[in-house]
């Protein structure tokens, strides 16, 4: 069946919801978001999470993400636009419900939506007549109508004649000082035109730019394509970067010469692997979805492939430094969240640099200004005494001189650090 092209929609069909009461299902990194921008455009916001700690940390205040100030969090809670709960009966006051839980991956490395299925369980009997379900879950095409409205139907109320359904993946990319809820587009897919009315009007309210698209599953599909077009331009530059060491070609000048092209190429730099809510995780719902459709993604599996190798090279490169006289080594890993400005270590791959150092028998310790603790562990400070050093990501408040000055070798895999003296880039 041809598909419709898509449309940017600035003027939605029908208007906003008659009672702007808004349900947000999890309260973290896309949740919260949500919840202060849809405040800011008029909606009553009433943020469920199934975590009492996070509720009673939200409700003192104190916001869990770092794109949210306490400022602007305790803001919403005084004007009665925000509260927050554990109670999921809560949905039946609002008009649009938004489910915002994480979609990660079991320990086979496949889509797990034990969340997902348990948020629309928890919401579903609570839901009124009319009220508009969305769907912002990253998962593989399908989910919306082959798990969520199936769950729904079978436990909403007799009086909850109908209900819209619509998808719209979230794009969140925390950290960022650019691109936010309001001014990022979003892609919004309903399984019917009434659906599609209904949420076009939703976003309409919040952000500057919904783009209407056929289905909920070509935004589905669309989700996972953005990230896995990220996860291949980084495994390519990945294996690139090896290719140029062993020559002993500086490859962040070839970057930078490419880049002088006004056309057909986009710049990317190696590191020590992917991390995060989505990057290491989307494509690989997207692999599973292949194989349940008897097809194998064998190009997006290399590249998963390529950039868990990452780790391994980085560590042997850091070893390499070290004198062979030395049976122990100690290493200093220097940022452990999965990228700057944020303390999230989600799928770091900082743990698989550990990881492999401790089994090559290295001592390892780390330091990062914006992590308190990662996976049991504290911190050291930069006065740690250590043979080498790897500066994984370009955490504010990393005084790397400090390192310099004691004359500590530094394996800077961010490119940030290239004229100090004592520092070798990846």
């Amino acid at each position: 069946m041809q598909r419709k092209p898509l449309k940017r929609v600035r003027i939605p069909t029908v208007s906003a919801q008659e009672s702007r009461i808004l349900a947000i299902i999890g309260q973290g990194y896309v949740g919260l978001p949500l919840a202060m921008a849809a405040c800011d455009a008029g909606w009553t916001v009433i943020g469920i999470d199934n975590s009492e700690a996070k509720v009673a940390q939200i409700s003192s205040g104190a916001s869990p993400v770092e794109d949210i100030s306490d400022i602007q969090l305790q803001t919403a809670l005084a004007s009665g636009a925000y509260r927050v709960s554990t109670d999921f009966s809560a949905v039946a006051q609002a008009s649009v419900i938004t489910v915002c839980v994480p979609t990660p991956l079991d320990k086979k490395r496949e889509p797990d939506l034990s969340l997902l299925r348990s948020a629309v369980k928890a919401v579903a009997p609570f839901i009124a007549h009319e009220t508009l379900v969305i769907s912002e879950s990253t998962s593989y095409p399908g989910t919306l109508r082959d798990v969520i409205i199936p769950i729904v139907d079978s436990l909403k109320s007799n009086d909850a004649l109908t209900i819209y359904f619509a998808s719209a993946p979230e794009r969140v990319n925390p950290g960022d000082l650019i691109w936010n809820q309001k001014n990022t587009p979003r892609l919004v897919g309903a399984i019917d035109p009434i659906s599609q009315s209904k949420a076009l009007a939703f976003y309409q309210s919040i952000c500057d730019v919904p783009v209407s698209v056929s289905s909920p599953e070509i935004a589905e599909a669309a989700k996972l394509l953005e990230n896995t077009f990220r996860l291949v331009n980084i495994a390519l530059i990945n294996e690139f970067t090896k290719l140029c060491s062993v020559t002993g070609i500086d490859v962040h000048e070839v970057i930078d010469s490419a880049s002088t092209k006004p056309y057909g190429f986009m710049p990317f730099r190696p590191g020590v692997g992917v991390g995060g809510h989505c990057i290491p995780v989307d494509p690989l719902y997207l692999t599973w979805w292949a194989r349940q459709n008897g097809h194998t993604a064998k190009f997006i599996e290399a590249a998963d492939f390529i950039n868990h190798e990452m780790p391994k090279y980085v560590a042997e490169r850091a070893l390499s430094m070290v004198a062979a006289s030395i049976n122990k080594p100690k290493v200093l890993i220097l940022g452990v969240a999965y990228k700057p400005g944020v303390g999230d270590v989600r799928e770091t791959p900082a743990s698989e640099l550990r990881e492999y150092l401790e089994t090559q028998g290295a001592e390892v310790a780390w330091f990062d200004p914006l992590v308190t603790n990662w996976g049991g562990t504290e911190p050291v400070d930069l006065q740690w005494e250590c043979d080498v050093a790897i500066l994984t990501i370009e955490q504010p408040g990393i005084m790397i001189e400090l390192l310099v000055e004691r004359g500590v070798q530094i394996l800077d895999c961010t490119n940030s650090k290239k004229n100090l003296t004592g520092v070798t880039l990846l």
